[in-house]
């Protein structure tokens, strides 16, 4: 009877290790405070200069997976500074005021265009869609002082869209408001 467990279990073992997508990573920073997933080989990198009401550098990671583009950037702000404001205007504030500047309505579809929730926090969510059918699909979510930023593009195709959908929904914070 053993040997057919240990046989069967030989057998099963190659199946659980393919449904496994080597091509993506966790992505988990340093103090811990999130969590996501991103398309592998991950490129983190730390900008050389603070901006204006930044306590630190902005923190990013980029990467592509079949010539689509995966961004990722957090950032956190002096203490106070997003804390003292109405959190959804921020939020629509920080997450669309570039966007519409570069996508402008009158040529580019917007999809999805609204505030949301991260595990009680504030933030945005803005999907834009060119005449072609190219999308980019955006997230911006403020928690407490930290302003975090997602970014996918994809083909509107179901498999481009479904990893772009895995990179935004993935996020995860250590803390829930």
């Amino acid at each position: 009877m053993r040997r057919r467990a240990l046989i069967a279990g030989l057998l099963l073992a190659p199946v659980a290790a393919r449904g496994q997508d080597a091509r993506w990573q966790a992505i988990v920073s340093r103090d811990l405070r999130f969590r996501l997933e991103m398309p592998a080989p991950a490129q983190a990198s730390v900008a050389g200069e603070v901006e204006k009401g930044h306590a630190g550098p902005r923190h990013a990671w980029s990467a592509k997976l079949d010539n689509e583009m995966f961004d990722f950037d957090h950032v956190d702000y002096q203490p106070g500074a997003l804390a003292q404001r109405d959190s959804k205007a921020a939020a629509r504030e920080l997450g669309r005021g570039e966007a519409e500047k570069a996508f402008p309505p009158a040529k580019f579809k917007y999809l999805r265009d609204e505030p949301a929730l991260l595990q009680g926090f504030d933030g945005y969510a803005l999907d834009i869609a060119d005449g072609d059918g190219a999308v980019v699909v955006m997230r911006t979510w403020i928690v407490r002082d930290r302003l975090y930023r997602l970014l996918a593009t994809h083909r509107g195709d179901l498999r481009s869209a479904s990893a772009a959908q895995r990179f935004v929904d993935s996020l995860k914070l250590a803390e829930s408001r």
